[in-house]
């Protein structure tokens, strides 16, 4: 598995892990790379990986010449280094290092964070610019457990293709991290791109987060190309070269500001906009993309106080053992229904396993019932419901927890419940 030079020499070719990873499952574990991609070749489990420089040298062991044909021109080991466009850090490796004590303030952003990190739930923050919307999205890898090592393995497969021939020497342990511009192309968030398609944002935060900061600036069509990722976990890409299907199933972040001059924030003295001009601004996140976000709260503004004593709160550290021990809760109740997260649950296990009392839903349904709640919603707060359950140590969710379920849906501004 090289690319052959004129003069014999093997040179790297991008996607070894998950050509290597293909024939193991095929029952083919031993597998000829280039010498520059032994160390990525190797990572996967049960493969037999023998590395050369030259095609003499594998000519030589395999019996097929009795002496090693010396190639002309010395062949180079080469040090695998970052493709392009990219850089050589692990992907990630930059927010594991921002801490949740450096944000002030902001105590119902700071539990909603840590909801959606023990739930696996979607998250829409809205606020003024300088609220810390940026700061949170940054900070929720760091509450997210270490991937196991069927999600290190798949993680790191796409990474090596995006990669190319720089490849990864190393298996991801922690969840990545994208963060594309809102001008970024589909083809920069989706994937694409000649010949073979290659991975974009969506598929590199798979098993991590993917968060668009401005999200309202993103175009209509990229937002909406979400939709598809977001309910079946994998993109579908379909070129001249090829049909590539590649997996994403990511944690999506959007942050907004309140309107586009971004001061429509408390009286609103300071907004320039007209109603129309934020109805339009909103507009661009789709009911149907909305409907996918179960947490979606206003930031607001720090205020002096919190900014006078530069003191943060609890440390990443600390909201991430809470969250790993919610994340172990569900995996005892879900094991039998082959689920992992509150998040995935569906409409039709919320209604029958896990069927909650008329009295602890009471202040949900009345919600449905005066038109403030979609069936879609009601399922969400449900499922928010479990996982604050889940953080307080409960069995089961009480009245309460629906009541925090719902704040945690009706904060945002322009949100949809």
């Amino acid at each position: 598995m090289a690319e052959l030079g004129l003069d014999g020499t093997l040179r790297p070719v991008a996607g070894v892990l998950p050509s290597v990873m293909a024939a193991v499952r095929a029952g083919r574990p031993r597998v000829v790379v280039a010498e520059a991609n032994a160390a990525e070749a190797r990572l996967v489990p049960g493969a037999h990986i023998s590395a050369y420089r030259h095609l003499g040298e594998v000519l030589s062991d395999y019996g097929c010449l009795d002496t090693v044909v010396p190639p002309r021109v010395q062949a180079q080991v080469r040090t695998p280094t970052a493709a392009p466009g990219t850089t050589a850090e692990l992907p990630g490796a930059a927010t594991e290092r921002a801490d949740l004590c450096d944000v002030l303030g902001q105590p119902l952003a700071r539990f909603a964070l840590e909801v959606a990190a023990a739930g696996g739930h979607h998250l829409l923050l809205v606020g003024p610019p300088g609220a810390g919307k940026t700061m949170l999205a940054e900070r929720l890898p760091g509450l997210l457990p270490d991937l196991d090592p069927v999600e290190g393995m798949e993680a790191t497969a796409i990474h090596s293709l995006h990669r190319g021939t720089a490849g990864m020497d190393q298996l991801l342990l922690r969840p990545p991290y994208e963060s594309p511009h809102h001008s970024a192309s589909m083809v920069a968030l989706m994937g694409g791109g000649g010949g073979l398609p290659r991975p974009g944002a969506a598929s590199r935060a798979h098993r991590g987060v993917l968060f668009l900061d401005e999200a309202p600036e993103f175009s209509s069509k990229s937002l909406d190309s979400l939709r598809q990722p977001l309910e079946s976990g994998q993109i579908t890409l379909h070129r001249a070269g090829g049909i590539a299907t590649y997996p994403a199933r990511f944690q999506l972040v959007l942050a907004a500001n309140p309107c586009p001059c971004g001061q429509n924030t408390g009286k609103a003295l300071d907004c320039r906009c007209t109603p129309m001009q934020r109805r339009r601004y909103f507009d661009r996140l789709s009911g149907p993309l909305l409907d996918r976000i179960d947490v979606q709260i206003e930031v607001p503004r720090v205020n002096s106080v919190h900014l006078g004593t530069g003191r943060g709160e609890e440390t990443s550290a600390t909201v991430a053992g809470r969250v790993a021990a919610a994340r172990q809760a569900q995996r005892r109740r879900l094991k039998a229904l082959g689920l992992r997260r509150n998040a995935d649950l569906s409409g039709t296990i919320l209604r029958h396993e896990l069927a909650l009392p008329g009295h602890v839903t009471a202040t949900a349904d009345r919600q449905v019932e005066r038109g403030l709640l979609t069936a879609r919603g009601y399922h969400r707060v449900l499922r928010l419901a479990w996982t604050i359950s889940d953080l307080g140590g409960q069995e089961c969710p009480r009245q309460g927890d629906i009541e925090v379920a719902l704040q945690l849906r009706h904060h945002a501004r322009g949100g949809r419940p």
